[in-house]
């Protein structure tokens, strides 16, 4: 008797410690918005969806969380979020100014292969911005970029590959020499 008395205390005791430890879930998850994407980041869930939400991040200027977002996706070989990294340094959103780490997200994204990446890396080598200047590599990646469809790359090649085509004025400050 005692014995069967020891059995039930126990199953019931685990049964119960089972019920606190998993209450059957969360009510009513957040299963949409940008707090469920983060939380997926959280969890090492990258898929298209989850990174290409950096995007709209971003552009409700909440730098600092899209950099966490694209941060994760690059590292998981996402080329677009290599190319929003660059974004993000080149213009000192949601850290500094950085125009190397730039430069490097934009090489990472050509040597996936990723079109925008070689471009754009192909612009820094042209202007020596985050990198060695070399205007002849540069147009080399800005050719390649352009053989494979990348149209603002073409309009460069078309305009004698001159920088200020494809440069707001704005920006001229950025690209100019420092010595």
């Amino acid at each position: 008797m005692k014995r069967t008395v020891l059995i039930a205390a126990l199953v019931l005791g685990t049964a119960a410690s089972a019920q606190e430890d998993d209450p059957g879930g969360i009510l009513n998850p957040q299963d949409t918005g940008f707090g469920r994407v983060m939380r997926n980041v959280d969890e090492g869930v990258l898929d298209m969806t989850t990174c290409a939400t950096g995007y709209y991040i971003t552009k409700s200027g909440r730098h600092e969380l899209a950099r966490r977002l694209f941060e994760a996706c690059a590292n998981a070989g996402y080329t677009g979020a290599m190319t929003w990294m660059s974004q993000l340094d080149n213009n000192g959103l949601g850290a500094e100014y950085d125009p190397d780490s730039a430069a490097n997200w934009d090489k990472q994204a050509a040597d996936a292969g990723d079109p925008v990446g070689k471009f754009n890396y192909g612009l820094d080598l042209m202007r020596g911005h985050g990198v060695t200047k070399n205007e002849t590599l540069g147009r080399q990646y800005v050719d390649q970029a352009a053989t494979e469809g990348l149209q603002i790359a073409k309009r460069l090649q078309g305009a004698g590959y001159d920088l200020d085509e494809v440069t707001p004025d704005a920006d001229n400050w950025k690209y100019a020499p420092l010595f």
